[in-house]
């Protein structure tokens, strides 16, 4: 049954795709905002979502509540309907799309030859990130966890090393021992850090506890290098602003779970500037 639920959710993504591309980036854009609005709630529990909101937001009144989570579905399709022209971002008419503030880190981080661990969250078109960085002249491997849907999955890999981050880590030991081998080549590291994960530890996420991953304080206390925050904001349409903040350094003495504690006060700034354009769907005080 999983596997025909798989390959039908394949096949509807094709034809969506297909239509994507005739009707250009704007429209699509449009579109999968308004079509995920109607349908995003036929697959993800209104209370699932509004309970997720309150614990970050607890005296939110019912119309921020309500547009907050109508705007969540309208992001969340507009990142399935721009997928098709992530090339566009990377090197085409879309590319001027995007700002970035903070060029002169990066600068930085070329010129010191120096390693770093960028870390953010699912927020607005978060893809645009490592796409970004890598297109900076960055050193850059990326951590990611695969789809559940092994022909989405796919096609998804194909894009993402071809025009986001051709060095993609996927979560698990065998990603970590390559992760680890990059480490050594000098390559810096993005991830996400708003996940669940089963194999994290329990840190405050928003006053409450949630598995987080240790992976960015991990590498932080064996390569001893530093955290860049990086924040990526949807101004309208297709226009995007990436913030790239001061790189944080540790010290040695600072524990896993003092610096994961730390990290995730970073992404509930981040979030909050804009809560509209995080994902709330999933389940992560689980």
């Amino acid at each position: 049954m999983k596997f025909i639920k798989y390959f039908l959710q394949f096949f509807v993504s094709i034809l969506f795709f297909i239509l994507f591309k005739i009707l250009g980036p704007k429209k699509s854009s449009n579109f999968g905002g308004i079509l995920f609005e109607k349908i995003g709630p036929l697959f993800r529990p209104k209370k699932l979502i509004h309970s997720n909101i309150k614990k970050a937001i607890p005296n939110i009144d019912n119309l921020d509540l309500q547009f907050i989570t109508k705007s969540m579905w309208n992001n969340y399709g507009r990142i399935f309907a721009e997928y098709i022209f992530i090339s566009e971002f990377r090197d085409g008419q879309l590319s001027s799309n995007i700002e970035i503030e903070g060029k002169e880190i990066l600068d930085e981080i070329k010129k010191m030859n120096k390693q770093v661990i960028f870390i953010s969250g699912h927020l607005s078109n978060f893809e645009l990130m490592a796409m970004s960085l890598e297109k900076s002249g960055i050193k850059l491997s990326a951590i990611y966890r695969p789809l559940n849907n092994i022909f989405l999955n796919k096609i998804m890999e194909r894009i993402r090393k071809k025009y986001i981050c051709k060095h993609q880590i996927k979560k698990g030991i065998g990603g970590i021992k390559e992760l680890i081998k990059l480490k050594k080549e000098n390559f810096s590291t993005a991830l996400m850090i708003d996940q669940r994960v089963s194999e994290g530890i329990l840190s405050n996420f928003f006053a409450n506890p949630a598995l987080t991953t240790t992976i960015p304080a991990q590498l932080i206390k064996k390569f001893n290098i530093p955290v860049v925050p990086v924040y990526i904001e949807r101004i309208k349409g297709l226009t995007f602003k990436i913030v790239i903040n001061k790189p944080i350094t540790f010290n040695e003495e600072v524990s896993i779970k003092k610096i994961t504690d730390d990290l995730n006060i970073i992404l509930e700034k981040m979030i909050l500037k804009k809560p509209e354009q995080w994902i709330w769907t999933h389940n992560r005080w689980k």
